[in-house]
């Protein structure tokens, strides 16, 4: 009768943990005209890249929608209850495709792990210049047709660098990406769309923040409240910062 009580009591709380979780959903804008995006030519001009693409890829500083939809913008709560569940999180995966990395911006939680894969015929090497102390450099090679290779790191940080070397001028490696890690399940990456959705928030009051490698390289703050069975709406609007001084 004991274990029957217990059981029905951790179910109950269980079930009370669900019922006090809500969800925060919204669209990221961009306000401004953003500077036009820079071909490639890096990637055309090298022998092997070139055989692998079709067209000459350009940048992606801006990935912007008809009506200003803003994607690859991190969402984020800054001060979120809980620790990091990257432990038991699936793994994520950041491809070498076409010599670019895809996707170039992502985010996962520390303890998670983040598998990069090669689809090129050919070697790249993955080089992290981490800024955060708790998280350590790694500068590995990889063939074509090679394993996966798994990273975590150990520490937050915003937009981690991730580079290949094997591909880059004397000017900079050109094959970049850049890996936001959280420690916390509380986030997400807008779509094409501008859409995010983070889930299973404890019902509360928060700072949620709003960060772009271009328009808000430091984050856009708003307070939002989470409440029990309504989903909390929060739009940002990022403008395009002004041209740098001459």
């Amino acid at each position: 009768m004991k274990t029957v009580s217990t059981f029905i009591l951790i179910s109950s709380l269980v079930a009370a943990q669900a019922v006090f979780a809500g969800e925060i959903i919204g669209t990221v804008t961009l306000k401004g005209t953003p500077p036009p995006e820079s071909p490639n030519n890096f990637i055309k001009d090298d022998a092997k890249c070139a055989k692998v693409i079709t067209e000459t890829p350009t940048t992606h500083f801006y990935v912007v929608g008809g009506g200003g939809e803003l994607a690859d913008v991190i969402v984020k709560l800054k001060d979120a209850p809980g620790k990091s569940t990257g432990a038991s999180a699936q793994p994520v995966v950041l491809d070498q495709k076409n010599c670019q990395y895809v996707p170039q911006i992502l985010a996962i939680q520390t303890g998670q792990t983040l598998l990069i894969r090669t689809s090129d015929p050919f070697p790249h090497n993955v080089h992290t210049r981490p800024t955060s102390p708790g998280n350590h450099e790694e500068n590995k090679m990889q063939e074509a047709s090679a394993p996966d290779v798994p990273l975590t790191f150990g520490a937050p940080e915003n937009f981690l660098k991730f580079q290949c070397d094997v591909h880059s001028t004397t000017f900079g490696s050109w094959m970049l990406a850049w890996v936001t890690v959280v420690d916390h399940p509380y986030f997400a990456v807008t779509g094409k769309d501008g859409k995010f959705k983070i889930s299973n928030v404890p019902a509360g009051k928060y700072t949620l923040t709003a960060l772009h490698r271009k328009a808000a390289i430091t984050g856009v703050d708003k307070q939002i409240e989470v409440k029990e069975g309504e989903p909390a709406k929060v739009d940002f609007t990022l403008e395009v910062p002004p041209p740098a001084a001459k």
